[in-house]
């Protein structure tokens, strides 16, 4: 622990306060208690500082975990891609949902609004690579950002709702969606799928879902 020195300064190891340091101590803190312990205030006491030298560094919370998130995107190694404008946009897409699901704690800044925007320029190459492929398939930039908002959305939703279901597997997690026993007058189609639904829901669809997305956008932008 810090000493009092006589002219009763606080003497010991000296506050660290480098935007790196910071970074350093909020990641342990997540990884020893869980993202939703992270607080200002703890990270602060873990360092033994105050809290308006954090806010020196950073702007709160939210803006931490961006910067976090930001540090691990750019990190994301660049895959070789395929040529044709298509398969390089599904490609792409791949790339940035599995980077998200690796991090555990990226719900909590996905629902950030603008939370793309925030990002350095090494995070969000994978966008542009987005953006490239629609353009090269045919699309305005307009309908390009069009193209990429439903790719975002896409994915968001399925890392959302698998980030709430992180403790459970995806046996469980579909059987969870299963309708067995439905009326068959009410509900036809859900009565005729009945208990099989879990079976055909644990498939992963993500690539399937991303490729129509792209085909229905390009087509589009041809027509």
């Amino acid at each position: 622990m810090p000493r009092s020195s006589p002219t009763g300064r606080r003497t010991g190891r000296p506050a660290v306060t480098s935007t790196r340091a910071i970074l350093d101590a909020a990641r342990g803190l997540i990884e020893r208690d869980g993202v939703d312990r992270l607080t200002v205030r703890r990270l602060a006491a873990k360092m033994e500082i105050g809290t308006t030298t954090l806010y020196h560094h950073v702007q709160g919370r939210e803006d931490l975990l961006v910067l976090l998130l930001d540090e691990y995107l750019g990190a994301v190694p660049r895959p070789a891609l395929p040529t044709a404008p298509r398969e390089r946009a599904v490609a792409a897409a791949r790339v940035m949902r599995d980077a998200l699901l690796a991090c555990p704690w990226v719900a909590e800044v996905l629902t950030t609004d603008g939370f793309l925007g925030m990002l350095s320029d090494a995070s969000v190459w994978v966008v542009d690579v987005i953006l490239g492929a629609a353009i090269d398939g045919g699309c305005s930039e307009e309908e390009a950002v069009w193209l990429f908002r439903n790719i975002w959305y896409f994915t968001v939703g399925q890392i959302l709702v698998l980030a709430h279901s992180q403790d459970a597997t995806p046996e469980e997690r579909a059987q969870r969606a299963g309708f067995a026993g439905r009326d068959p007058e009410a509900l036809p189609h859900l009565a005729s799928i009945g208990a099989r639904w879990p079976s055909i829901a644990v498939r992963d669809t993500f690539e399937d879902g991303i490729r129509a997305l792209v085909e229905a956008g390009i087509i589009d932008a041809r027509s």
